[in-house]
């Protein structure tokens, strides 16, 4: 099945959800127009499904191999990521100074969907080069920026994070790999990482590992990490000691090389201090943050995908006769209700998903570009509030949405020559990886809710209250029980946010805790039904002024079924942050057998 860009789509969102017309109005975006971004979605959209898409499944049956400690990708491969950075698309969010666009980062987001949507496993590898640039521009020195930043922004190069270890996964205090100074202003790495991305491969002459490393006298835990540019070729051309020691048998993405990465076999891999010593969590965490929220656009491209197939499928298969259905012979199965149901789920989830993902790479941008530095400082709270539920809800929706596109073909699903289950395959990791979903829960409650004592969830709160208000001032019949059924949502995660902060204030993180994934659903359940409304009045305003897009009749529609199918789910989910902790207590004697 072939992949379209839904670029119509992607582009509405941004505007009138996300904030992209209203940043440009304000000129934080310098002199783009609406026009070359609208141009830049296009080309993208094209690039995606005429080269990269083509192999996903070949990348997918072909894997990579391991020979001699190098990486072979799947064949085309090599020359689609060729092709793709003599594009220019690695470097389009890069700092101009080295070689970047320096377009936004709303605008990179909505292309890093599209790459993904295309070939999951060829859209992550750039993910990690992008956050690296981040990580050098922030915290790197002037010698290291000039060494590597132009290669890695037009992805001659690419890089890798290299955290995980195998005793030490989510719990970085238990790592062990060492780092000793030699005096000349660079380090000597000794240990192993697993799990690396892109560790080894052939599309690049070289790769610059990012690895975290304890020096000799750091203090013990996360306060005693430093963080290191551990490249694959040093400066003189010569290696460095280090090697793939194997790669890993995955259930997707084979297209992508995971690799268990050795440092320091001989005389120790030559590295330098990216940051201060000990502050190597920190600096790692600006490239994890930009991971996350592309990790959450994983989810959005692999539902978008599994939408398609599912759409298209239930348009040829016939099978019984619909209700209603006019002629002789069987129904296509999209006249069933059930299908319909399951379609317009799939639909409405990703919609949501996308929405959330790129209100937070607007707030990103503003993050950046804001004109006072007290509405930058709002806007990185917002987005620190938001990237934990980017990156969880959406690619829980992104193994939900997969899961009901295989249903959706049923048994033929369940078998690998329609390709729906690969899309459930590849879904699956971005759940667990770049900190799982249950990590990004503890992130939100324990961290994000007491952001200014409360006030960034409140104004996020009151801003979806907004939203609802505005339904009931300019909705029509169309929007059904919208607005009820979104206040309602809202309304339920006030009160169960009210409850976490008052038992995060009152240091009791189990009951807090107990109730984190839940409450994660929950916020995006209401944030994602404020968003799609958000879209609605968009294009009810724009039906009132004449526009005769079909899409927005759509778009209406669209928010009902969500306010009206999911965001009653929002009651549930409140009932079991306020009073669902009683497991704490019975689990200990439920799990002993």
């Amino acid at each position: 099945m072939t992949y379209r860009a839904p670029v119509s789509d992607i582009a509405f969102t941004m505007r009138h959800v996300a904030g992209f017309d209203r940043a440009l109005g304000e000129g934080l975006y310098g002199d783009l127009s609406d026009d070359l971004a609208q141009t830049i979605l296009e080309e993208a959209g094209r690039f995606a499904a005429d080269v990269i898409a083509p192999l996903n499944r070949e990348g997918d049956r072909h894997g990579v191999t391991l020979k001699d400690g190098e990486v072979i990708t799947a064949p085309g491969w090599k020359e689609a990521y060729r092709a793709w950075t003599e594009a220019g698309w690695n470097a389009l969010p890069g700092p101009v100074d080295f070689g970047g666009q320096g377009l936004p980062i709303l605008l990179n987001s909505a292309c890093v969907e599209m790459w993904n949507s295309a070939s999951m496993a060829f859209g992550i590898g750039p993910v990690l080069t992008m956050g690296a640039i981040e990580a050098l521009i922030s915290h790197g020195t002037d010698a290291l920026r000039e060494r590597y930043l132009a290669k890695l922004v037009s992805g001659e190069w690419t890089a890798t994070m290299n955290l995980t270890e195998p005793q030490a996964g989510s719990d970085l205090a238990a790592l062990r790999s060492r780092a000793e100074p030699v005096g000349d202003g660079t380090y000597r790495i000794r240990g192993q990482k697993i799990f690396i991305t892109y560790g080894e491969h052939d599309l690049t002459d070289n790769i610059v590992h990012l690895v975290l490393a304890r020096l000799p006298d750091a203090p013990a835990g996360t306060r005693g990490i430093s963080l290191f540019l551990v490249p694959k070729v040093l400066p003189d051309g010569t290696r460095n000691d280090l090697r793939c020691a194997g790669i890993e048998h995955k259930l997707g993405i084979h297209g992508s090389p995971t690799c268990t990465m050795a440092f320091g076999d001989h005389e120790g891999a030559i590295g330098w201090l990216v940051g201060e010593e000990n502050r190597g969590l920190a600096c790692m965490f600006t490239m994890m943050n930009n991971a996350r929220l592309a990790v959450g656009l994983q989810g959005v491209a692999i539902a978008e995908r599994a939408y398609q197939q599912a759409l298209a499928y239930a348009k040829e298969r016939r099978q019984g006769r619909a209700p209603g259905h006019a002629g002789d012979g069987m129904s296509p199965i999209v006249e069933h209700p059930d299908v319909q149901r399951n379609l317009l789920t799939m639909k409405a989830l990703t919609a949501a998903s996308r929405a959330i993902c790129y209100m937070t790479a607007g707030a990103l941008d503003r993050a950046h570009l804001a004109r006072d530095e007290a509405a930058r400082r709002r806007a990185q709270e917002q987005a620190s509030l938001l990237t934990p539920v980017a990156k969880a809800f959406s690619t829980d929706i992104g193994v939900e949405v997969a899961s009901l596109g295989v249903q959706v073909h049923g048994g033929m699903g369940y078998i690998e020559e329609t390709g729906a289950a690969q899309h459930l395959r590849d879904a699956r990791i971005a759940p667990i990886y770049e900190g799982t979903n249950g990590i990004q829960a503890i992130d939100l409650v324990m961290r994000k809710l007491p952001l200014s004592g409360g006030d960034t969830v409140r104004a996020q709160i009151a801003a979806m209250r907004a939203v609802v208000a505005r339904i009931v001032r300019e909705g029509t019949p169309l929007f059904g029980n919208t607005a009820p059924r979104l206040r309602d949502a809202v309304e339920c995660l006030d009160r169960a946010t009210g409850h976490l902060l008052k038992l995060v204030l009152a240091n009791a993180p189990a009951e807090a805790l107990a109730g984190a994934t839940p409450y994660l659903r929950l916020f995006a359940l209401a944030q994602g039904g404020a968003a799609l409304a958000e879209a609605a009045l968009a294009a009810n305003r724009m039906i009132g002024e004449g526009d005769t897009d079909p899409a927005h009749a759509g778009r209406i529609a669209l928010c009902r079924f969500f306010a009206e199918n999911i965001a009653v789910g929002a009651k549930g989910l409140e009932d079991t942050v306020l009073g669902g902790a009683g497991f704490l207590h019975d689990a200990p004697a439920v799990l002993a057998g």
